[in-house]
C-alpha cells in the first residue's frame, strides 16, 4: 500500500531520511520544519537544511511556532496522514499530535536506547568512551525518547572520530532504518515494537558552551574524548602558556610525569604536549582568536617560544 507521510525535522542530520522518505514510493504530503532563524554574519533569516530539500522537491513546508495549539492540530489531521516520521524536529509533539496519523509517529534517534536519551547522544557516547553507538528507530511515547523501538543499527566508534564525522554517519544509518521500517509497514508488516529496558538509563544533557573548556586536572584520555566530542561544537578551548586557544584535534599519551596540570611539557611538528592530572595531551591543531585552525606546527610558527 501506498502510504501518507508527514515528515518533520529541521537540521542536516535529518536531511538524509527525508531523501529516503522520498524516494521510498509512498506520498510525502507535507514537511515541518522549525521556523527560519538568523544565521550568518548578516544574522539573515535562513531556511533550514530540511526545508531547503522539501522546496526542491515541490513538498508543502510548514514551519508553526508549535504544534500545541488546535488550529496546528486541525491543520495536520487534514492532511490525513498514515504516519509522521520525526528527525531532530526540536518541538515538542503531545499526545493529541501522536494520535493523529493512522500509525502513530515514528522518530530517529542517535543512540541505543534507553542509553542516552536526550539531546546530545552523538557527543555524550563519545565523551563518555562508549565503544559502540547506533541508531533507533522509536515509535513515539509520552515522556523524553521512552517509546518502544522498532529497529535499531549498531556501529563502532571509530578511533580519533569526532562527533562531526560519527553525526553524518548515524545520520546515514537512520535513513537506512526509515527506508528499511517503511518496506515493511508499505507491505502490510507492522515492525515489532519492543519496550526499553528499564535499566541502564542514561541522560544527553544538551551541550554548554562551559563545558568547552578544558580542565587539565583530568586524565588525558578523557580529555581527548572530550575534544572530539566537542567538535565541531562548541571546540574545546584552554589556555596555552597564558593564550587562549580552541583545540580542535589531540592525542593521548601514556606518559608519566610530576608537573603541574597545564604545564607545557615540550612542542614540536608531532605537536604540543600538556600535562593533564594523569598522562599527556598532544595538541594537534589550535585556533587562535580570530584565526582559523592550524597544525601544532604552523602554530608554533607565530609562538617559536615553545619550541622543546
Amino acid at each position: 500500500m501506498t502510504l501518507r507521510l508527514v515528515f518533520a525535522g529541521t537540521p542536516e542530520f535529518a536531511v538524509p531520511t527525508l531523501r529516503a522518505a522520498l524516494a521510498s514510493g509512498h506520498d510525502v504530503v507535507a514537511v515541518y520544519t522549525q521556523p527560519d532563524r538568523p544565521a550568518g554574519r548578516g544574522r539573515q533569516l535562513a531556511p533550514s537544511p530540511v526545508k531547503q530539500l522539501a522546496l526542491a522537491h515541490g513538498i508543502d513546508v510548514r514551519q508553526p511556532e508549535t504544534l500545541r495549539d488546535t488550529d496546528a492540530q486541525a491543520a495536520l489531521q487534514a492532511l490525513a496522514p498514515d504516519l509522521m516520521i520525526v528527525v531532530a524536529y526540536g518541538l515538542l509533539l503531545p499526545q493529541a499530535v501522536l494520535d493523529i496519523p493512522k500509525f502513530g509517529a515514528w522518530n530517529v534517534h542517535a543512540s541505543l536506547l534507553p542509553r542516552w536519551r536526550g539531546a546530545a547522544p552523538i557527543q555524550r557516547a563519545i565523551e563518555a568512551g562508549d565503544p559502540a553507538t547506533g541508531v533507533c528507530l522509536m515509535q513515539m511515547r509520552k515522556g523524553l525518547d521512552t517509546g518502544p523501538v522498532l529497529l535499531r543499527s549498531v556501529t563502532p566508534i571509530r578511533d580519533a572520530e569526532t562527533s562531526g564525522a560519527l553525526h553524518d554517519r548515524l545520520a546515514t544509518l537512520g535513513a537506512n532504518l526509515v527506508r528499511d521500517g517503511l518496506g515493511l509497514l508499505g507491505a502490510g508488516l507492522l515492525p515489532i515494537a519492543m519496550p526499553q529496558a528499564s535499566e541502564g538509563v542514561v541522560y544527553a544533557h544538551k551541550l554548554d558552551k562551559a563545558e568547552a573548556r578544558l580542565d587539565w586536572t583530568l586524565s588525558a584520555d578523557a580529555l581527548a574524548r572530550r575534544v572530539r566530542a566537542f567538535s565541531p561544537w562548541p571546540v574545546a578551548e584552554a589556555d596555552i602558556a597564558g593564550e587562549r586557544v580552541r583545540i580542535h584535534r589531540a592525542t593521548a599519551l601514556e606518559r608519566e610525569h610530576d608537573a603541574v596540570p597545564g604545564s607545557v611539557l615540550g612542542a614540536g611538528v608531532d605537536g604540543i604536549d600538556v600535562a593533564c592530572g594523569s598522562g599527556v595531551l598532544r595538541l594537534q591543531s589550535l585556533q587562535r582568536d580570530g584565526g582559523r585552525p592550524l597544525a601544532a606546527a604552523d602554530y608554533l610558527n607565530a609562538r617559536p617560544g615553545l619550541r622543546a
